[in-house]
């Protein structure tokens, strides 16, 4: 065994990560027993909306809900078999078999039979985003549902009538929940969740241009236990805490030399979603002191960037910051639908050069070594064009290699191939397992 070249320690706040992920999933069950509201939808959806409804209405987001089964194979591969055997094709997003799975088991992970949501606030930019929950009602009937279709092109070709169409949709949607609910809106209680969502997922932003430090003071498969929460309650105060007190942690490691990877030699990233029941290749990434610092898939499903002065991709600068007072409702939607229009993931539903640009940008930005493509079956809409992706990172002069497998479904990776194709690439770039 080598000496280690950094000093490595635990992360303070990981204790408060798990309880506040526990908490979310506790109080979405409890929620009724409470006399409060429970709605379903997808993690890119507009939650700070329903929050206008009052302190007590708590959602279940889907893709976040799909990852937490996938890591229990087991329970994985039953929800999807029930999803099977009910007539819905293997070839579907696993996420979405799995959600479905649940619901004809009646089990949710944290106890209990499935918690029927009282209405469905979903909107659509992946192919499959709307068909998800139109297939939930057909399973749990009678559950209102509303979708805002997000499809508004590219955000370097935004324009004013681009965001209106996003936020006239937002404004319908207040008019419909205060129907489907029976309560009235809120708008000072809205204007405060979008102000808490631009600020979450700015600090997100904010938190991986950190990763750019030698050494980098997180690995990514710490990271996914970190970003989620952009995906569970970015319009909520928590998320907001709890980014600010880990951006402050990461700060002080950088400054102390604190490494996730006590012998980083190789900086590395990966793309999309992983499979979840194996996160175990980034441990052995380590056994060559690699690191994955990230993704575009980290970096961007929820944080919001833009670009600096000096060139380089930062978090965006919040409307608060520029000292924009929001006052009114339709004021609040404007802002908000411009805010997530710019979302990195978003974009490259458009075309798969604007992802290559994303991730050529991280890979000279965070200086790495080498990139990991996983050709993610279980995902069309963030695997589109990544066989165009590879093609234009090894054009711009990175090493890049490929693996196949499903975020969701366990059945369909190959772990034996994974690490010896990890190895071939490792030895590739020069590098020797240092254990």
């Amino acid at each position: 065994m080598i000496s280690q070249k950094y000093p490595t320690e635990q992360l303070k706040c990981w204790g408060k990560a798990k309880e506040l992920r526990e908490e979310y999933y506790l109080n979405y069950r409890e929620a009724k027993a409470r006399g409060g509201i429970r709605w379903a939808g997808g993690a890119w959806t507009f939650d700070a909306i329903p929050y206008g409804l009052g302190d007590d209405v708590y959602m279940l987001t889907s893709e976040p809900y799909g990852a937490s089964i996938s890591f229990n194979k087991e329970l994985a591969v039953q929800c999807m078999e029930a999803a099977e055997k009910a007539g819905y094709p293997r070839d579907l997003c696993s996420y979405m078999r799995i959600y479905w799975g649940s619901i004809l088991l009646d089990k949710y992970p944290w106890g209990g039979g499935y918690p029927k949501p009282d209405f469905i606030w979903q909107d659509h930019i992946c192919c499959s985003h709307a068909k998800w929950y139109q297939v939930v009602t057909d399973l749990e009937p009678d559950i209102p549902m509303y979708c805002v279709d997000v499809a508004a092109g590219p955000y370097h070709e935004i324009s004013d009538h681009k965001i209106r169409y996003v936020a006239d949709q937002l404004a319908d949607g207040i008019e419909w929940l205060e129907k489907v609910t029976q309560r009235k809106f809120d708008d000072e209680r809205f204007i405060e969740a979008v102000k808490n969502e631009c600020l979450s997922t700015s600090l997100w932003a904010e938190i991986c241009t950190l990763n750019r430090a030698v050494p980098a003071p997180l690995d990514e498969k710490s990271m996914y236990s970190l970003y989620v929460f952009g995906t569970l309650m970015k319009a909520n105060r928590k998320a907001v805490d709890f980014y600010t007190e880990l951006r402050d942690e990461v700060k002080d490691r950088v400054a102390r030399g604190i490494a996730a990877v006590g012998n980083e030699q190789c900086r590395l990233m990966s793309d999309t979603q992983p499979p979840w029941g194996f996160l175990k290749i980034f441990r052995y990434l380590e056994r060559y002191g690699a690191v994955s610092v990230g993704s575009l898939y980290t970096f961007g499903l929820e944080g919001i960037w833009e670009m600096k002065e000096d060139g380089t991709w930062g978090p965006r600068t919040t409307p608060m910051e520029k000292g924009i007072d929001i006052k009114t409702r339709e004021q609040a939607l404007r802002i908000y639908a411009d805010w997530n229009l710019s979302k990195p993931e978003w974009q490259h539903f458009y075309h798969p050069q604007l992802k290559t640009e994303m991730m050529t940008r991280i890979a000279r930005e965070w200086k790495l070594d080498g990139i990991m493509l996983h050709y993610n079956r279980g995902c069309e809409g963030l695997s589109c064009g990544i066989a165009e992706n590879r093609l234009g990172l090894l054009k711009e002069g990175f090493p890049v290699m490929t693996f196949e497998g499903n975020m969701g479904d366990e059945r369909e990776f190959d772990e034996v191939n994974t690490l010896a194709r990890i190895d071939t690439f490792m030895e590739s770039m020069g590098y020797k397992k240092l254990y």
